[in-house]
């Protein structure tokens, strides 16, 4: 059976590529190995609890469908959606085709999540067309677990948004999401650009993400935009961009008039309370601090070419200002406390601005339909030290793949990326 181990992606089409680049893939093509060519229903049934096994440890759900013609023996491992508590309306069937022969699917909830995803469409003619989930929330709200958390729900693919995650380096203080929280989901524009090179600017940015969606939507994943930075989200999504207008400015004459978007968004919107967000980022500094965000500076600063002015936009940073005066002009447990203090105020700040764009881009300015998912419950357990991820995923997670899941329904005609 090693020889199907090592064939059965090739012969997939095109479309379903994408789902043996999971980790699923490499589960069951060890279990495929060790199986033999001439697998019974029973051993099928084994392949079939082994993966469940797998899959409730890791709080997801997949199937496995088999098609034999003749000696040959063919598996494809495919994801369901979970959680979804009542039937799509319109039953649809997902066809996957194996050589002459198809293997038919008829889960009401799943079919639609297949269809979506993994059924050849027609080329796409207009940007306009392409849909896009966009998780949008100020500091420390978990923008970025959710972006994971729907992309183990729906093959997906991240955009980062945050203006100065773009950049390589200071992983813990630019509070990039570490490699192993990723669950394997591709992420662009997250920590890809030489500091050295200039600051991004927004223009630069509608580019280069544009081009990732257009990349992504092209292998029938569903693109999420993810980030803090709303000067950003607004250049990439907006239908026209103008750099010479803020469009946060009070005084801005568009303010009441709906603004068209380049694309099919749904926008999720993680909010936090404001007090309890302010003492939850308080203690996220001091956390930073000790996991090695002070040693992270220290040798920012001790490397060659951190002068001020060399990285004009990772220097922007919160951090980075707060500490260079401790590491250049003399440590000390004073100026070590002034620069944490600084960088809590910095940081609840920059968390007040956010939330005042994000409500800039809703319904009182662009008029964008921000969806609204409160996850005020979960971080006040993570404060309390008591388990918070039930609350995460009642609050935050249930709504939010409720909505992606309505988003994608409608927009079934014409297809994903099309």
């Amino acid at each position: 059976m090693r020889s199907l181990a090592n064939t059965w992606h090739a012969s997939l089409p095109p479309p379903l590529h994408a789902v043996s680049d999971s980790p699923f893939y490499f589960l069951l093509s060890s279990i495929l190995c060790s199986s033999s060519s001439n697998s019974s229903s029973l051993e099928e049934n084994i392949l079939q609890q082994s993966v469940d096994s797998y899959c409730n440890k890791k709080n997801f759900y997949m199937r496995i469908l088999f098609s034999r013609s003749g000696s040959t023996f063919s598996a494809l491992l495919l994801p369901f959606l979970q959680g979804v508590q009542r039937p799509v309306a319109r039953a649809a069937t997902a066809k996957f085709l194996f050589g002459q022969q198809s293997v038919m699917t008829a889960v009401d909830s799943q079919s639609l999540h297949h269809q979506l995803f993994y059924l050849p469409g027609r080329a796409c003619s207009s940007r306009r067309n392409e849909s896009v989930v966009v998780v949008m929330g100020a500091t420390g709200t978990g923008k970025s677990k959710l972006s994971i958390d729907l992309a183990t729900r729906f093959p997906s693919e991240v955009v980062n948004s945050d203006k100065i995650q773009v950049y390589r380096g200071l992983d813990i203080t630019t509070n990039k999401i570490p490699l192993a929280e990723r669950c394997g989901v591709p992420h662009h524009l997250l920590g890809e650009l030489d500091p050295e090179a200039g600051e991004l600017p927004a223009l630069k940015f509608r580019s280069l993400a544009a081009s990732a969606i257009e990349g992504i939507a092209a292998r029938r994943r569903l693109p999420v935009v993810a980030g803090g930075s709303n000067s950003f989200i607004h250049a990439l999504l907006a239908a026209r961009h103008d750099p010479r207008v803020d469009p946060f400015a009070a005084g801005d004459s568009r303010r009441g008039r709906r603004e068209r978007l380049r694309y099919r968004c749904c926008f999720l919107w993680v909010d936090v309370e404001k007090k309890v967000l302010a003492e939850y980022l308080d203690r996220r500094v001091e956390e930073m601090a000790a996991d090695g965000m002070v040693a992270e500076l220290e040798a920012y600063f001790a490397a060659e070419g951190a002068e001020p002015g060399r990285h004009p936009g990772l220097e922007k940073a919160i951090g980075v200002p707060e500490f260079r005066e401790y590491f250049e002009k003399g440590k000390g447990a004073k100026k070590h406390a002034a620069a944490v203090a600084a960088i809590k105020a910095n940081t609840r700040r920059l968390a007040e601005e956010q939330v005042r764009k994000i409500g800039r881009l809703g319904e009182s300015g662009c008029g964008w339909a921000l969806q609204r998912v409160d996850a005020t419950a979960a971080v006040r357990a993570r404060l309390e030290g008591s388990a918070w991820a039930a609350a995460w995923d009642r609050d935050v997670v249930g709504p939010s793949v409720a909505a992606v899941e309505s988003f994608l329904e409608s927009s079934l005609s014409p297809p994903l990326g099309c």
